[in-house]
């Protein structure tokens, strides 16, 4: 009797599952290289709730986390092709295509809230030709994720000075911080977000370079013990969906998962400061020290970033002068 009970119950599953699938029209499934507890994680979950929400579940939103389906540098060509719907990339993952992008990795050129939120703006004179190349890829940028300033981290002291940095090997995740830390006379190390910690972990790189909240969703104070707050570059990450697959979406589909995107890029736009500010409350508390450069201590670090400034714009021509002249008038 117990094994007829099991037996109806799995079947009664089965089926119950079979049929939630055939209720939703449309499928979305996402790639994401964080885990679902950071910010962009939650991010995505906020427009899912409302995707399916407003849509009566007619359509599913499936967030793949952790780099369960792709690593970071996988997904633009993931989406591109249509081997899925949609995926979070770190904007510098398109550098290859669209080597603009890496205006965002200029070293202090957005160096305040003010100053990003102007270039992020959609159709800025910065955002908008970035948005309009990725379209070239196969993809459509759905919105952007804000991730805050860039942060450099180390073991036994701070980073105050490019005399620090001399010699080291450091972990970076675009080709232009790969140019800076050159320029400083350290060691570039491209290495996905996924494998930071591995990497602090097995001393492959003695730097290391990311964001302050992914100090907290990765718990990277358990391998480095210290936070330089140099703000150097302003992180983004873009939510981009497969052109073909968008763009064979019922019209009212597309206006439901539109009205999300945007929802979600103002939210996350909005909270990044205080988010920001809860991953150092977090790192202190698990024994991080925190380190704030001083102004000489930065202008030195600006000395050795003209390289970087001069090859951006011979590989960007006259479209990367537009941008840097436009983010100098911010």
């Amino acid at each position: 009797m117990n094994k007829l009970i099991t037996g109806l119950a799995s079947a009664a599953f089965l089926a119950a599952s079979s049929l939630a699938l055939q209720a939703a029209d449309t499928t979305m499934r996402i790639s994401l290289q964080l885990p679902l507890k950071s910010h962009l994680g939650q991010n995505l979950k906020m427009f899912k709730d409302e995707v399916e929400a407003k849509s009566n579940g007619d359509i599913a939103v499936e967030i793949y986390d952790s780099a369960q389906l792709y690593k970071d540098k996988e997904v633009p060509q993931a989406v591109g092709s249509g081997a899925i719907e949609a995926g979070v990339a770190s904007l510098t993952r398109y550098v290859g295509d669209v080597p603009m992008v890496d205006i965002f990795y200029q070293p202090f050129i957005f160096d305040s809230e003010e100053k990003v939120r102007k270039a992020v703006e959609p159709g800025s004179p910065i955002r908008g030709p970035i948005d309009d190349a990725i379209a070239d890829t196969g993809s459509t940028v759905l919105w952007w994720q804000a991730y805050g300033g860039a942060i450099m981290l180390s073991n036994g002291g701070p980073i105050k000075t490019p005399a620090e940095m001399k010699g080291k090997k450091v972990r970076v995740f675009s080709k232009t911080l790969g140019d800076f830390v050159e320029a400083a006379g350290g060691a570039p190390t491209i290495i996905s977000g996924s494998e930071q910690y591995l990497a602090y972990q097995r001393g492959t790189v003695d730097i290391g370079m990311t964001g302050v909240s992914g100090v907290q969703s990765r718990s990277l104070w358990e391998v480095m013990d210290t936070i330089t707050k140099t703000n150097h570059a302003d992180i983004e990450f873009i939510v981009v969906v497969n052109t073909k697959w968008w763009d064979a979406l019922p019209e009212a589909h597309r206006a439901i998962i539109s009205e999300a995107a945007m929802n979600a890029q103002t939210s996350v736009r909005n909270e990044m400061s205080a988010i920001e500010q809860r991953a150092y409350d977090a790192a202190t508390a698990n024994g991080m020290t925190i380190y704030t450069p001083t102004a000489d201590e930065i202008a030195a670090w600006r000395a050795v970033s003209q390289p970087v400034y001069d090859e951006f714009l011979a590989a960007t021509g006259e479209a990367g002068k537009k941008m840097m002249d436009a983010a100098a008038g911010f």
